[in-house]
C-alpha cells in the first residue's frame, strides 16, 4: 500500500519550511533544532519529497525548499534510509520529472544527481532508461525535465558512464543526444550539446565513435538564434580543439572566422566561451600556420574586448577612488593555502580584482571561477598569442596601442595599459625601442586620478621591471621605484595591492640593486602595517619576505633591523596560536630569519618555542581525530607547514647559534613523527628541517641517525636528505633508490641534480659500498650536475664522484667523456679538486696512449677541447660542434614543474645531442596558492657555447597550460 502522510504531521513539515524562509536569526535556529530533531524520524523524508512533488497547491519556494532539504538529507543519511523510504523517493521522482514549474523541475533534477552519487547508478537500473525514454514524451515539460537531469547526471558522473560498470550506456545515450541537436526547443538543443560536451575531454568511446556525426551537427548550429545554444557550441569546439584537432584542421580557416565572430557576440558569455578558442588554439602546434593569416581581424576584437564594461566598473567600484578606512569584508579575503618552502613557492603580484591577471591554476575557489570574465580571458589570449607570434604580432598591435595609451577616456587609456602589460612577455624584444617612451608615461600613469588607472599601470611596469633593471639605477629603476612606494601608500585599496605586488616582482629583479635604497624603502613597508586593511596586509607580508629573500644579508644592520622587526613581532603578539593570518606571517618571517641571520637573535628564542607549540599541538590535534573521528575534527596541518619551514629558516640563518634552542626542546622528537606523517607536505617540510639542523648543530641529529634513515629510505627524496656521517650502515638501503631515481625517464632537473649530489657525497663518505655500481650511474651523475653554478654542493659531490674512480676505474671507462665534460663545466674549481681532474684525465689519457685518445678526443666539441686543454693541459683532436636545434619547453599552470625538452631532430657526429634539459623557478617568497592576479616568476637557463645565460623570461598564470619556444644554438653537448 502506498505511503500517505498524516495530516497534522504534514501540517507540522509546512509550518517548519515556512519558518525556514524567515530572516530572523532566533526562528532560523529553533528551525535548525527542530529539523535535527525530525531527522530522527525516517518517514520524515516521506513528508519532504511529498511536498515537492504532491502538493501543488502549496508555492514554488516552500516546495523547492522541501526538495532541497531533503537533498541534504540524502547527502548526509541517504546510507541510513530504509528502502521503502529510498524506494518512495526514487519513484515519486521519476514521476514527477514534468512538473509544470521549472524551479520543480530544477530541484527534482538536483534530487535524483543527488541519489545517483550516492552510488545509486549501479542499484537504480531503470534511472537512465527511463530517462532517456522520457525525452520521446511529446509532453515539453517532461522532456525538458528528463533532460536537465540526465545534464547534471552527466557532469557528475561522465566516467562511470563510460565504463563496464554500468554496461557502457554511452552507447545508447550518445546517439540518442545527438537527435535532439535539431529539437524545435532551443532549451532542449542546449540541453543535448551540455550533455554531450560532457565527453569530450575524457574522449568517451562511445562519442570517439560519432565524432563526424557530432561536429557537423555542432556546424549546423553554429548560427542559432539561441545564445544558450550557440555559448555551448563554441565550448565544444574550444574542447575538441584540445583532444580531436585532426578532425577540426580541415575546417580551421571557418571555424577562425566562426571563432572572431562569436568573440564579438553581444551576449557576453558566447563572447568568454569564443574567446576560449584562442587560448586553446595557441598551445597547439599548428597555430601559427593556421592564425598568421587572420591576425589583422583578431588583434583589433582581443584589443576591444580588453576594456572593462560598464558592469564591470559597478562591481569593482571603480568610482571609489578613496576607500583605505572602509574595513575588508569576509569575501575581500581569499582563502590563502600554504605551500611547503621546500616546493617552489609562487609569487604574489599583479591586481587580483583586474583583467591583468593573464593566468591562473586549478585550485581557485567559487569566487575566482566568477572572476574569469571577457576582459581576463583576451588579455590571456593576446599574452598567449604574442609568445607564439613574437614581435610578428607588433604591426597590427601598435597603431592600435598608440591610440589607446594617450587616450582621454580612462578606460579606454586603462585597456590599452593592459594590452602593453599583456604583450610584455611575448613582444619584449620588438618593444625595447618604444620602452625608453613608454616607462616614462606608464610611471607617469601612476599618479592617475582613476584608481584603476594607477593599478593596471602597477602591474604593467612589473611586467618589464627585469628590462627597468637592466638599465642605468637612474634612469628607470629609482623613479619606479620611489613612484610604486608611494602607491603602496595610495589611498585606495586596489592600488595598494597591485603597488605592493609589483613592488615584490621589482625587489626580485632589482635584488641587490635594492640595498642603497633599503631604508627608504623599510620605511614605507613598515609605515604600510599601520595602514592597510586585513588582506592589503597579507600581501605586505609578502613584499617584506621577498625584499628579504631579495637582499639577503645586507639587511643584517642594525638600522634597518630596529625598522622592520617590531611591528612583525608586534603582528606576531597579536595572532592566536588558530589564526591563519599566521601562515603568510610565518613565512615572511622564514625568509626574514633567514637574511638577517645573527641579527635575528634577540627574537629567536620566543619565535623558536612558538613554531614548536605548533608543531606539538598539531600533531596531538591529529592524534586525537585519528582514535576518536567522530569527537575531534581534523586539524589544520597548514600550521604545522609553516612551523617547520620558519624553524627551517631560522635554523639556516642562526647556524651553530641555534643549538642551544635544539638543546632545550622536544624538536628531534616531534620531527620524528612529522617524519611519519601521512600527509606529503608535512613530511617534506620535516626532512627540510632534518637537512638544516644536520648543517647548523649536527650534534642534536646525530644519536637519532638510526631512526630517521629508515624513514628516509621509505620516502626517499633526494632533496631532503643531508645525513652523511656514520651512513655505511644505510647505503645498501639508500643507494639502489638512488640509482632508480637518476635513470629515470622525465624526472623533473632539480630532482637530478639533488640525486646527483646525494649519491656523490655518499661515494665520498663511502666510497667502498657506493663505487661497485659506478657504472651504473655514471652518464646521468655527469649530465645531471654539468649545469649548475660552481658552489659547496657540487664541489663535494664532484670530490665523490673522484673518490669513486679512483676505487673503481673501469666504472667510468665506456662514459668517460660523460666525465670529461662533466668537468669541463666548472669555472673555477678549488685548487686540490682541480688536482683530482688533472689526474683522473691525465691517467687516463696515458692508460689508453697517444693515439687512442685523439682519435677518442675527435668526438669532442671545440668548446671541450679548449677547456680541457686550457685548464687541465689536456691536448684533444679537433672536432666539431652539433648543429644547431629547437627546445620546445612547456610549462604547466598546475605548478610550473622543472620540464625536459626535446630531442633535436638532427646530429651532428657520433655525439648527437640529447635532450636539453630547462628549468623552470619560481619566485620566492610567495604567500598562499596561486590566485589570480598575481605574478610568478620563472627562469630558463641554459648554458650555451660560452657558458652564458641564453635567455630568460617572465612565466604569468592563465587557465591553460602555455608552451614557450626557445631557440638555443649552441646544444648541450650530453
Amino acid at each position: 500500500m502506498e505511503w500517505q502522510p498524516d495530516e497534522q504531521g504534514l501540517q507540522q513539515v509546512l509550518q517548519l519550511l515556512k519558518d525556514s524562509q524567515s530572516p530572523n536569526t532566533v526562528t532560523q535556529r529553533a528551525v535548525q533544532q527542530k529539523l535535527e530533531q525530525l531527522n530522527q524520524f525516517p518517514d520524515f523524508n516521506n513528508y519532504l519529497i511529498f511536498v515537492l512533488t504532491r502538493l501543488k497547491t502549496e508555492d514554488e519556494p516552500t516546495r523547492s525548499l522541501s526538495g532541497l532539504i531533503l537533498k541534504n538529507n540524502v547527502k548526509a543519511h541517504y546510507q541510513n534510509f530504509p528502502s521503502t523510504v529510498a524506494d518512495f523517493i526514487k519513484q515519486e521522482c521519476l514521476n514527477n520529472i514534468g512538473d509544470p514549474s521549472p524551479l520543480i523541475r530544477a530541484t527534482i533534477g538536483i534530487l535524483i544527481t543527488t541519489i545517483a552519487s550516492k552510488g545509486e547508478l549501479q542499484t537504480w537500473p531503470e534511472l537512465l532508461p527511463q530517462l532517456c525514454n522520457l525525452l520521446n514524451s511529446d509532453d515539453y515539460n517532461t522532456c525538458e525535465g528528463s533532460f536537465g537531469a540526465l545534464q547534471k547526471i552527466c557532469e557528475d558522473s561522465s566516467e562511470l558512464l563510460d565504463s563496464d560498470a554500468l554496461n557502457r550506456p554511452l552507447n545508447i545515450m550518445i546517439p540518442k543526444f545527438l537527435q535532439f541537436f535539431k529539437h524545435c526547443s532551443p532549451k532542449i538543443r542546449s540541453h543535448a550539446i551540455a550533455c554531450v560536451n560532457q565527453f569530450i575531454i575524457g574522449r568517451a568511446q562511445a562519442l570517439m565513435e560519432n565524432i563526424d556525426t557530432f561536429i557537423e551537427s555542432l556546424f549546423a548550429l553554429a548560427a542559432d538564434e539561441d545564445s544558450e545554444v550557440r555559448k555551448n557550441v563554441c565550448r565544444a569546439l574550444v574542447m575538441l580543439l584540445e583532444v580531436r584537432i585532426d578532425r577540426l584542421i580541415p575546417h580551421m580557416h571557418s571555424i577562425i572566422q566562426y571563432m572572431l565572430q562569436r568573440t564579438q557576440d553581444p551576449d557576453e558569455n558566447v563572447a568568454l566561451e569564443a574567446c576560449e578558442f584562442w587560448l586553446t588554439l595557441a598551445e597547439q602546434p599548428i597555430c601559427k600556420e593556421m592564425l598568421s593569416g587572420h591576425l589583422a581581424q583578431l588583434t583589433p576584437i582581443l584589443v576591444n574586448g580588453m576594456k572593462y564594461s560598464e558592469i564591470d566598473i559597478i562591481l569593482l567600484k571603480g568610482d571609489v577612488e578613496e576607500d583605505e578606512a572602509v574595513p575588508d569584508s569576509d569575501q575581500d579575503i581569499k582563502p590563502r593555502f600554504h605551500k611547503s618552502r621546500t616546493v617552489t613557492l609562487q609569487h604574489e603580484g599583479g591586481e587580483g580584482e583586474e583583467g591583468e591577471d593573464i593566468e591562473d591554476d586549478d585550485d581557485d575557489d567559487d569566487d575566482s571561477l566568477s572572476d574569469w570574465n571577457l576582459r581576463k580571458c583576451s588579455a590571456a589570449a593576446l599574452d598567449v598569442l604574442a609568445n607564439v607570434f613574437r614581435d610578428e604580432l607588433l604591426p597590427h598591435l601598435l597603431p592600435l596601442l598608440k591610440g589607446l595609451l594617450f587616450h582621454p577616456d580612462w578606460v579606454i587609456k586603462e585597456s590599452g595599459i593592459l594590452v602593453l602589460g599583456a604583450i610584455a612577455e611575448g613582444c619584449m624584444q620588438g618593444m625595447v625601442p618604444y620602452l625608453p617612451e613608454l616607462i616614462p608615461h606608464l610611471i607617469q600613469c601612476l599618479c592617475d586620478k582613476k584608481a584603476l588607472v594607477r593599478s593596471i599601470a602597477c602591474w604593467t611596469l612589473s611586467r618589464y621591471a627585469h628590462w627597468v633593471v637592466s638599465q642605468p639605477p637612474d634612469s628607470y629603476l629609482k623613479p619606479l621605484m620611489t613612484e610604486l612606494l608611494k602607491r603602496i601608500l595610495d589611498g585606495n585599496k586596489r592600488v595598494q595591492e597591485a603597488a605592493c605586488s609589483a613592488f615584490a616582482t621589482l625587489e626580485e629583479e632589482a635584488c641587490t640593486e635594492l640595498v642603497p635604497y633599503l631604508s627608504f624603502i623599510l620605511d614605507t613597508l613598515v609605515f604600510a602595517f599601520g595602514k592597510y586593511q586585513h588582506k592589503n596586509l597579507l600581501i605586505l607580508y609578502d613584499a617584506i619576505g621577498t625584499l628579504a629573500d631579495s637582499v639577503g644579508h645586507h639587511l643584517n644592520q642594525p638600522e634597518y633591523i630596529q625598522k622592520l622587526m617590531p611591528p612583525l613581532i608586534g603582528k606576531w603578539n597579536e595572532l592566536k596560536d588558530e589564526d591563519k593570518d599566521l601562515f603568510p606571517l610565518l613565512e615572511c618571517l622564514s625568509s626574514v630569519a633567514t637574511a638577517l641571520q645573527s641579527g635575528f637573535l634577540p627574537y629567536c628564542e620566543p619565535v623558536y618555542q612558538r613554531c614548536v607549540t605548533l608543531v606539538q599541538k598539531t600533531l596531538a590535534q591529529a592524534m586525537m581525530y585519528n582514535q576518536h573521528p567522530d569527537q575531534y575534527e581534523a586539524p589544520d596541518k597548514d600550521f604545522m607547514i609553516v612551523a617547520l619551514d620558519l624553524l627551517s629558516g631560522l635554523a639556516e640563518g642562526l647556524g651553530g647559534h641555534v643549538e642551544q634552542l635544539v638543546a632545550r626542546s622536544n624538536i628531534m622528537t616531534l620531527l620524528f613523527q612529522c617524519m611519519q606523517d601521512t600527509m606529503p607536505e608535512v613530511r617534506q617540510s620535516s626532512f627540510a628541517l632534518l637537512g638544516d639542523l644536520t648543517k647548523a648543530c649536527f650534534l642534536h641529529v646525530k644519536p637519532c641517525i638510526a631512526e630517521f634513515m629508515p624513514i628516509l629510505g621509505l620516502n626517499l627524496n633526494p632533496e631532503f636528505i643531508s645525513v652523511w656521517a656514520e651512513m655505511q650502515p644505510y647505503v645498501g638501503m639508500v643507494l639502489p633508490h638512488l640509482v632508480e631515481i637518476i635513470n629515470r625517464p622525465n624526472t623533473p632537473k632539480t630532482l637530478l641534480e639533488n640525486t646527483a649530489i646525494t649519491i656523490g657525497r655518499l661515494g665520498y663518505v663511502c666510497p667502498q659500498e657506493v663505487a661497485p655500481q659506478l657504472q651504473q650511474f655514471i652518464r646521468p651523475w655527469c649530465t645531471s650536475l654539468r649545469n649548475i653554478r660552481d658552489n659547496e654542493e657540487k664541489d663535494s659531490a664532484f670530490r665523490g664522484i673522484c673518490v669513486m674512480i679512483g676505487v673503481n676505474p673501469a666504472g667510468v671507462v665506456q662514459d668517460f667523456i660523460f666525465f670529461c665534460d662533466a668537468v669541463a663545466s666548472w669555472v673555477n674549481p678549488n685548487d686540490d679538486l682541480r688536482d683530482m681532474f688533472y689526474k683522473i684525465l691525465h691517467g687516463f689519457k696515458d692508460q689508453v696512449g697517444e693515439d687512442n685518445w685523439q682519435q677518442f678526443s675527435e668526438q669532442f666539441p671545440p668548446l671541450l677541447k679548449e677547456r680541457l686543454s686550457a685548464c687541465y693541459g689536456v691536448n684533444v683532436g679537433e672536432g666539431y660542434w652539433g648543429i644547431p636545434c629547437t627546445a620546445r619547453i612547456v610549462g604547466r599552470n598546475e605548478s610550473l614543474r622543472d620540464v625536459t625538452g626535446f630531442d633535436p631532430p638532427l646530429s651532428n657526429g657520433p655525439l648527437s645531442p640529447c635532450s636539453l634539459c630547462v628549468s623552470l623557478r619560481e619566485g620566492g617568497g610567495g604567500c598562499g596558492r596561486v590566485n589570480w592576479g598575481y605574478t610568478y616568476t620563472s627562469r630558463i637557463k641554459c648554458l650555451t657555447k660560452s657558458n652564458t645565460l641564453k635567455s630568460d623570461f617572465r612565466q604569468h598564470h592563465h587557465r591553460y597550460p602555455r608552451q614557450v619556444r626557445l631557440s638555443l644554438t649552441a646544444p648541450s653537448l650530453i
